[in-house]
């Protein structure tokens, strides 16, 4: 440590580090509610499935579209400050869900959900790498993501139980409330950096900005994070967000008990390969890239497998298909691990914003990809899909894998070529 680095005390790191994730896990909550109420919902707000599916594909969308301002604004004006907005914009936003009675204002409602939450998670990447040593970065990264998951766990039986005993007002209500709690507590707690409550960047300007996601699109450990974040991320979070229980129960003729323990299984494996992935990539900072294509193969090939098994493929084999699946969400992560020791602390937070929107776009894509060619593939109106429409449908992942895996390599070979020279001595090499 040289005389000029604050001191950091190891127990005022973790209180910040957990109030933070405590507004990313209520961040995951809020997104995940609409989960368990979405017969409510129809019922509430006279809508069809296809309305109600609206919510979260726009949710997503604003997520994904606000990764990079948010990066920008991290950058600029520190965590601690955005956080406190997203908490913030969080409860106004859910409390406006509650209280709402058409569709239309839901729907804005959901959107400023979106936003809301899209502030969460840039911010505390950010607040790691003040806060916690270079070698245990990665760890507390692949950690903050899985407690992050326990948001919608808890969106579940928890949720299901409010909506059933309080009603719609009152269930969403009470949990917008907590964030109001949260945010007193944040306000309290919560330093950008051990020797400074508020750590500012440059003033943004349009010229600014554009040069400094030009800089951050420009180191190749950036392109490299950006890819292995699509590559990774989609087959997992397609599964999880809407095709998983439709393809096991029509396409591999799983009973619904079936189908709903395979999932919990995939957040299960979720959670536990995260830690020793982190734990993994901060013993071996130099083998990143090779971690993520094993991880990557292995999906692939055991996709292959339950695709071309000839009829209904055994539960085993399903076992492991949602287990080896599962990896690749924390696997996505050791994108931001590349980005990280790619750019200097600066523009941290807008390349991390820019790797983060890779796995969206790649799922949105996959998402409405199977959507059209299950229409395609199922004879007349309706939702009967067969195993064969399936079998196409899923296939569409092929050219997702094609087009991350080229741009993989490609990147792969410049990074390992490339250690930037803003960061001459911090951090592994970039891949």
């Amino acid at each position: 440590m040289s005389p000029d680095e604050p001191v950091i005390d190891r127990r005022t790191a973790f209180t910040v580090w957990i109030v933070a994730v405590l507004i990313y896990l209520l961040a995951v909550f809020h997104r995940s509610s609409l989960a368990v109420a979405g017969l409510a919902a129809t019922e509430r707000f006279d809508i069809s499935a296809s309305q109600l599916a609206t919510f979260t594909m726009l949710q997503l969308l604003v997520y994904a579209g606000m990764q990079i301002p948010v990066g920008l604004l991290v950058d600029r004006f520190g965590s601690r400050s955005v956080l406190l907005t997203g908490v913030l914009l969080l409860t106004a936003a859910q409390s406006a869900f509650a209280l709402a009675d058409s569709y239309g204002l839901a729907l804005v409602a959901r959107l400023f959900v979106g936003m809301g939450d899209a502030m969460t998670f840039l911010s505390v990447v950010r607040l790691l790498t003040a806060w916690f040593p270079v070698g245990r970065i990665p760890l507390m990264t692949q950690v903050t993501g899985t407690l992050g998951q326990l948001g919608a766990i808890a969106a579940t039986v928890p949720m299901t139980w409010a909506l059933g005993n309080l009603g719609w007002t009152r269930a969403y209500l009470s949990t917008a409330m907590l964030g109001l709690v949260l945010a007193v507590v944040a306000f309290v707690v919560l330093r950008d950096a051990p020797d400074r409550r508020h750590v500012r960047g440059a003033v943004l300007s349009a010229r600014s900005v554009r040069a400094s996601l030009a800089a951050s699109w420009a180191q190749p450990g950036t392109r490299l994070g950006f890819w292995i974040h699509f590559t990774t991320q989609f087959s997992a979070t397609t599964l999880a967000l809407l095709w998983g229980y439709p393809f096991l129960v029509k396409g591999e003729g799983r009973s619904a008990g079936e189908a709903g323990v395979l999932l919990s299984l995939m957040v299960a494996a979720f959670a536990l390969s995260g830690p020793l992935l982190g734990w993994l990539v901060g013993r071996h900072p130099w083998h990143r890239s090779s971690m993520v294509l094993a991880v990557v193969s292995a999906i692939v090939v055991v996709w292959t497998v339950v695709l071309a098994w000839p009829g209904e493929a055994p539960l085993g084999v399903l076992v492991l298909l949602v287990v080896v699946v599962a990896v690749g969400g924390p696997a996505s992560v050791i994108g931001f691990d590349v980005g990280r020791t790619s750019n200097p602390t600066e523009r941290l937070a807008s390349a991390t914003g820019i790797i983060n929107v890779a796995g969206f776009v790649a799922s949105l894509t996959l998402v409405i990809s199977i959507g059209l060619i299950l229409d395609w593939r199922t004879p007349g109106a309706g939702t009967d899909y067969t195993p064969a429409a399936f079998r196409w449908a899923m296939s569409a992942q092929y050219v997702l894998w094609a087009v991350g895996l080229s741009q993989f390599w490609r990147y792969r070979r410049l990074a390992r070529l490339h250690r930037p020279r803003e960061r001459p001595a911090t951090g592994p090499a970039p891949a």
